[in-house]
């Protein structure tokens, strides 16, 4: 019998979260199949099986957080596709006893594998111990509980013999009144990835107003967003650029590729539209349409969240006006597009409303200059008024 751990995606990703199991226990699976799809920080990623056989044992429940290495799967290989012949009374109790090591010795779904006795670890009395208050839980589990504030006599152990794992102290945790969400995919991304913005760039945001005067009113704002940001970059490069502070670098790109914040139950997504200057308006609406059925169905790929050179968020189709974008490293810049408001003007003395669109940017003044900048948005404001 062969064990399964969850291999490495790459980019250095230590972590996924288990978004769909394909396989059972007792099915027997073909070299290659996909046995299940995990949500790692980049993409949404199907997991093939590295060989063929019959499952005799699944480790994890969908939603549980698993790093590289744990164990997912255990295939008895003398099993095949086309073969589900009955095990030797040999082979029956090797599987039986390599099935009880394995609970044993892994015991969880977010650690590497523990070379531990299960018994060695009973939390509760060491004096008059019944039953009632004996506990049994993995040493990764109980540290767990402490750190998350989860009273373990009260959870229910979902591992060999009731063992506690730390599946169960997630499932536990997040049943907590009030609750405590153990923050997972998308949103642990975001995690990251906004403590590294704050820690490492010098943000410094401008705001301006669109005036709409000109538009239709069957315009669609996203892709006139998406338009304007290319017409700016076109104008002023130095905002469409990455930086690298390390080696004092930047790289000024001639392609536009938009990265457009989505928001979702999941969490907060940035797909990327790939040279958004060679793009019609048709092509804009179907790749939005596209990408956003495909986040929600979490079936949205790692190239596809890759290589962006500046990043869009429509907040204002949510609510909002102004606010302070945040800037993705390498990234230089962030447009933001509030709700649109009313505004009164005077024209030829009298007053007059008018609708306009309040846009945000922020950027990298270590890479950006101000004059830069208000350079971009007033070409950006350029377009949308056209």
């Amino acid at each position: 019998m062969k064990t399964f751990m969850l291999p490495d995606l790459g980019e250095g990703l230590a972590e996924s979260e288990i978004v769909k199991w394909h396989v059972d226990v007792g099915e027997v699976v073909k070299l290659d199949q996909i046995v299940l799809t995990v949500e790692t920080a980049k993409a949404v990623v199907e997991v093939p099986a590295p060989f063929g056989g019959k499952i005799i044992n699944r480790i994890g429940s969908e939603g549980d957080v698993i790093e590289i290495g744990s164990l997912l799967l255990e295939i008895d290989e003398s099993y095949s596709e086309n073969s589900d012949k009955a095990l030797t009374s040999k082979g029956a109790n090797e599987a039986k006893t390599n099935q009880t090591d394995a609970a044993t010795v892994v015991g969880n779904v977010s650690h590497q594998a523990h070379s531990v006795n299960v018994d060695d670890f009973w939390v509760g009395s060491t004096h008059n111990v019944t039953p009632d208050n004996l506990i049994s839980a993995m040493p990764s589990a109980r540290k767990l509980a402490q750190k998350l504030g989860v009273d373990l006599h009260k959870v229910c152990g979902s591992g060999k013999d009731g063992v506690i794992i730390d599946s169960d102290i997630y499932e536990a945790c997040d049943k907590q009144l009030p609750g405590t969400e153990v923050l997972k995919g998308a949103r642990r991304t975001m995690v990251d990835a906004m403590a590294q913005s704050h820690q490492h760039v010098a943000d410094v945001t401008i705001t301006e107003e669109a005036s709409l005067d000109n538009w239709s009113a069957k315009e669609d704002i996203s892709v006139r967003l998406i338009q304007a940001i290319v017409y700016a970059c076109e104008q002023e490069p130095a905002l469409n650029a990455w930086f690298d502070a390390d080696t004092m670098t930047r790289c000024v790109h001639t392609n536009v590729n938009i990265g457009v914040a989505v928001d979702s139950k999941h969490g907060l997504y940035v797909p990327v539209l790939r040279h958004a200057d060679n793009v019609s308006a048709k092509g804009v609406r179907k790749w939005l349409d596209d990408t956003v059925a495909g986040i929600r169905e979490r079936k949205i790929g790692r190239e596809q969240l890759q290589h962006a050179t500046i990043t869009l968020s429509n907040f204002g189709a949510i609510g909002g006006i102004f606010a302070t974008p945040v800037v993705s490293p390498p990234q230089v810049a962030i447009v933001g597009a509030g709700r649109l408001i009313d505004r009164v003007v005077i024209r030829e003395g009298k007053p007059v409303a008018i609708n306009v669109m309040p846009l945000s940017m922020t950027f990298d003044h270590r890479a950006c200059t101000g004059g830069e900048a208000a350079r971009f948005i007033k070409a950006l404001v350029t377009d949308l008024e056209r």
